[in-house]
């Protein structure tokens, strides 16, 4: 069954026609990357009411004439321009901005490949079990930071008020052979948070190549790592 969502066309062609004319024109100031592209995308798709269709009758339904296909096309640009204002006044610090110009991320050659799952987990204050909101949670091998699959994947993972604790990783594809065997993945999980002894939590993922690098996020792909506990620097040592 494919279901699809009309007003996520909707809102994609219009984020696209307004960043390409902003691109040319600049007139508004804003920043046009595509990280702020999908960051508005994200903003406006948040706060609409989303239409899915299955058939070609939901989709000529959709597409029904009159004021109300205008009126929702006009709430979907004042949306827009509402969230790309928000965004290019608080840009993410983790990403290059530019113009229109696409920022380089990382590419598969193709063929076969080992796809990671999100690895996702949540750290806690060991002594009243309250997500911590600061601080920072790496994800290495071999003592290296993993590579992320794009630019939108933080490591280090910087944890926030807003996260309740939760870090995710989503690790970048590695190339596999023609009918390569499995492969043993050893992860160390690094969680490091201002007045508490640093933890290393080790995670072990056994993969299969298969036959090429996957490109779509998927929830139903995720490691879970189990909930890490972290206490105040000396504690440990205080209570032996």
């Amino acid at each position: 069954m494919d279901i699809r969502n009309v007003m996520e066309d909707l809102v994609k062609t219009v984020v696209d026609e307004l960043f390409d004319a902003e691109a040319k024109e600049k007139r508004l100031g804003y920043c046009t990357c595509d990280q702020c592209k999908h960051d508005v995308a994200c903003y406006v798709l948040n706060r609409v009411k989303p239409e899915y269709i299955v058939s070609s009758r939901g989709l000529a339904y959709s597409e029904r004439e009159g004021l109300d296909k205008v009126q929702r096309q006009a709430d979907v640009i004042s949306l827009v321009r509402e969230g790309w204002g928000k965004v290019s006044h608080a840009p993410r610090q983790t990403t290059a901005h530019y113009g229109a110009e696409p920022e380089t991320a990382p590419v598969h050659d193709e063929g076969p490949a080992y796809n990671f799952p999100t690895i996702m987990g949540r750290v806690f204050d060991g002594r009243n079990f309250a997500p911590l909101g600061e601080g920072r949670v790496r994800l290495l091998e071999g003592g290296a930071e993993v590579q992320m699959v794009d630019p939108n994947w933080q490591n280090p993972f910087v944890l926030a008020g807003a996260t309740a604790g939760t870090y995710i990783f989503w690790p970048r594809t590695v190339s596999g052979q023609e009918g390569g065997g499995g492969r043993r993945w050893n992860f160390e999980i690094r969680v490091e948070v201002p007045g508490f002894d640093a933890l290393s939590h080790f995670a072990v993922i056994d993969l299969s190549p298969e036959r090429e690098a996957r490109a779509d996020f998927s929830l139903q792909r995720v490691h879970k790592v189990p909930d890490l506990y972290l206490f105040p620097e000396g504690q440990a040592d205080e209570d032996i």
